[in-house]
């Protein structure tokens, strides 16, 4: 049996019983807060980003529910994100900042306390005309002592591609594919694996790296990247510009930490 302390001035009853009080008003003033729905001044939003990651279509102008959200932009630019007012149905709309390459506008439903991109493509060689894509992100920090990363491949004169992460500990000859065969226009979903210091290469699907002694790959190598667990990543596959060793370039977007 558990025995209370007497208050000398109380003969110990009194505390008790303002400890009780005290405990119920903090109950009811819990449920009171939590039959709330909203709080005062606060305004619900989404988070809205721009990934350019077209090929020949022209520079642009990016305009989320008639508001300019991003100006001037080409391939390569990954902005920050930037809040918006929720909506189900939310007009994005890419025109060109010159020239006669047609507008495209898409539809995306954009709740409250989410992440989004818009994510801008073109629709191959031939043609400058936009492509808008609207994708979910991922918003909470990757598992303690795990990192997550999402691949999207827009590298059409390479074509296909496999990932690896390879350890600084091991060789890429030891180490399994993270993603393999992302075609064009193609997604690996958000992957979630053990941080540490890794070096991402990207290879041409069909490309062996089983034995890489004396052989040059022909791929894209990154320089050591130090995980340290929580970080969540989308990389941009694209074509390298200036090279055909490595074919492809990775832009890499923070989604969360």
């Amino acid at each position: 049996m558990t025995t209370i302390p007497k208050d000398s001035n109380t003969g110990g009853r009194r505390p008790v019983l303002k400890l009780a009080a005290a405990s119920i008003a903090s109950l009811g003033a819990a449920f009171a807060l939590s039959a709330c729905t909203s709080v005062a001044g606060f305004t619900p939003t989404a988070l809205v980003r721009v990934i350019d990651a077209s090929y020949i279509a022209p520079a642009a102008n990016v305009y989320v529910e008639g508001k300019l959200f991003a100006g001037n932009i080409g391939q390569g630019y990954i902005g920050n994100y930037g809040t918006v007012t929720p909506s189900p149905n939310a007009a994005i709309e890419v025109t060109p900042v010159s020239g006669a390459t047609p507008s495209v506008t898409a539809a995306a439903t954009l709740d409250a306390s989410t992440q989004h991109s818009v994510f801008i493509t073109d629709n191959g060689a031939s043609s400058t005309q936009y492509v808008v894509t609207v994708l979910a992100d991922q918003s909470t920090p990757a598992p303690s002592g795990h990192s997550t990363f999402r691949f999207l491949n827009q590298a059409p004169r390479t074509g296909a591609v496999d990932v690896y992460m390879v350890p600084s500990s091991s060789t890429l000859a030891d180490t399994t594919a993270l993603c393999t065969d992302i075609a064009v226009g193609g997604i690996c979903g958000y992957i979630s694996f053990t941080s540490q210091t890794v070096t991402m290469v990207i290879v041409p699907t069909g490309t062996s790296v089983t034995s890489t002694t004396g052989t040059t790959i022909t791929g894209y190598t990154s320089s050591p990247i130090a995980l340290t667990g929580g970080e969540v990543r989308t990389v941009v596959i694209v074509d390298s510009q200036l090279t055909s060793n490595p074919p492809v370039q990775a832009l890499i977007a923070d989604d969360a930490d």
